[in-house]
């Protein structure tokens, strides 16, 4: 009896002690976060006057590693530093390129909103090798080309001379060996320039301070296409040298950076591919083709089966829902990349899909499309998910069930000691990567994890328990009312 009353006494004290538990997990509050369009400004048209640098090692298509310091002047006039390296922590330079030229702003973009098209004018482009082997590489590809003007680019058996700067582009001479090296600056047509406030991780701080983000056009992920290709997304975002975010402690390397003295960014140890646990978008992304969405998944490492929400949006700050994917499959174990230095290849089979039309165009589209094609024929209503793997996915949203994708994944910590995950960039023509040689060499905007294992939390999750919102607007567990708890005691008394 004395046991049972003490059980009803600490029943009593955790109802009132208790603060309320989370009924929503950071992943769903990060989601959340991400629709706080109030947090985000972007000016039509952006301002670039200032200085803008990468905040980490950046990998292109092919795969290239660089890290890139643009400075735009007043007098429209720019200077651009792209620093190649040969290893993806972009501590073994390979080649410097120094680009001067001229951007004028245009009109707000027709094809991606948010979006400021422009052209440019490139006036020079100039090289500084970092190594012996750097110039008989590059001067290799160089001297391969057709262009004429270029076949003779750098005699054979030069000697390197550290420092030395060879001019690739002039438009005064009208001469252009940059083709060779897959260089364009078409990233330069397509402008956006985003600004929010980052909270002070400083304890002792309170408030918050502002961060500028500088979105360029995206590059294309064939090389062949790249050197005429006009983006439509954009590619990871340079930040203000000066409003950038705290901890970066590659901001001040590259910022001091020259093609004389490229930078050298602090080595980082590579934490091992763990994908178990849940993942989450750190803002709204943009694909190509005009595509607005936040991805959520999650991974369950001990039967290697994956869940992926795919929430897509008409507009830049993900406000104003399209329709939503949720689609479910199997993976296969991961193996190193021998393409991608620090990557890891594996195979995800999608095997069912669910699709929730969010918006009256999305449904006026779903129900028009051919009977047997996606889901059941004419019954598509805003709000309301469906089924469509009995129709092998949905042609109209470009879905085949069941489907095979050959990924490229990566694992890092940013600086403030969080867990990131990048998979594979989706090929620039809306394809699939089907096949192993369609398999990536480059990644989509980081994921961050949100919550781990969910084998580890399945207690937590099977708890039933009435959600309501916070004064954040997060919905939180309301402490279970004390006439509740009393009862569950009375019956231990009963049992007893």
């Amino acid at each position: 009896m004395l046991r049972c009353w003490w059980l009803a006494g600490l029943l009593l004290a955790c109802a009132a002690a208790e603060p309320p538990l989370r009924w929503e997990p950071r992943c769903r509050q990060q989601l959340r976060h991400l629709q706080d369009g109030a947090r985000i400004a972007a000016r039509l048209p952006p301002r670039l006057e200032g200085h803008w640098v990468s905040t980490g090692c950046e990998v292109r298509p092919g795969p290239e590693f660089l890290t890139r310091s643009y400075l735009f002047y007043a007098n429209r006039l720019f200077k651009a530093y792209q620093f190649y390296y040969w290893d993806p922590s972009c501590r073994e330079p390979l080649y410097s390129l120094v680009i001067k030229g001229k951007l004028r702003l245009r009109q707000a973009s027709w094809i991606t909103r948010g979006a400021t098209e422009a052209d440019y004018h490139l006036h020079k482009v100039g090289i500084v090798f970092h190594s012996q082997k750097a110039m008989r590489e590059v001067a290799s590809w160089i001297n391969q080309t057709s262009s004429e003007g270029c076949s003779g680019f750098l005699p054979p058996g030069r000697t390197w001379a550290p420092g030395a700067l060879y001019e690739l582009l002039s438009a005064k001479s009208e001469r252009d060996c940059t083709a060779a090296l897959g260089f364009a600056m078409h990233e330069l047509s397509l402008v956006r320039v985003e600004k929010h406030y980052q909270p002070l991780l400083e304890p002792q701080q309170s408030g918050s301070q502002l961060v500028e983000e500088l979105y360029l056009g995206d590059i294309h992920t064939d090389w062949l296409e790249r050197l005429h290709y006009r983006p439509t997304g954009y590619q990871r975002p340079l930040q203000n040298a000066v409003h950038h975010v705290h901890p970066c402690p590659a901001c001040g390397i590259i910022y001091r950076a020259d093609e004389h003295h490229p930078p050298i960014l602090p080595a980082r140890a590579e934490p091992p591919m763990q994908l178990s646990g849940s993942w989450v978008s750190t803002h709204c992304e943009v694909r190509p083709a005009v595509l607005f969405l936040t991805r959520y998944f999650i991974f369950h490492g001990n039967n290697h089966t994956w869940e992926g929400y795919y929430y897509h949006y008409s507009d830049p700050l993900c406000k104003q829902p399209t329709f939503t994917i949720y689609a479910s499959g199997r993976y296969t174990q991961g193996v190193p990349s021998s393409k991608v230095r620090g990557g890891t290849e594996l195979a995800f089979k999608v095997t069912q899909a669910r699709v929730t039309p969010m918006d009256q165009l999305t449904v006026m589209m779903l129900n028009s499309s051919e009977p047997g094609s996606c889901g059941l024929t004419n019954s598509w209503s805003a709000g309301v998910e469906q089924d469509i793997t009995p129709t092998n996915g949905c042609l109209a949203l470009g879905i085949k069930l069941p489907h095979t994708e050959y990924e490229l994944f990566k694992t890092e910590h940013d600086t403030r000691d969080r867990s990131l995950l990048y998979v594979g960039e989706r090929p620039t023509d809306g394809s699939s990567p089907d096949r192993p040689d369609k398999r990536p060499t480059s990644y989509q905007a980081p994921l961050i994890q949100c919550a781990g294992a969910p084998e580890e939390f399945s207690n937590y999750v099977s708890l039933k328990y009435l959600g309501e919102e916070d004064a954040n607007g997060s919905e939180a567990l309301k402490p279970l009312p004390v006439a509740f708890l009393l009862f569950i005691a009375l019956q231990f008394l009963r049992w007893d």
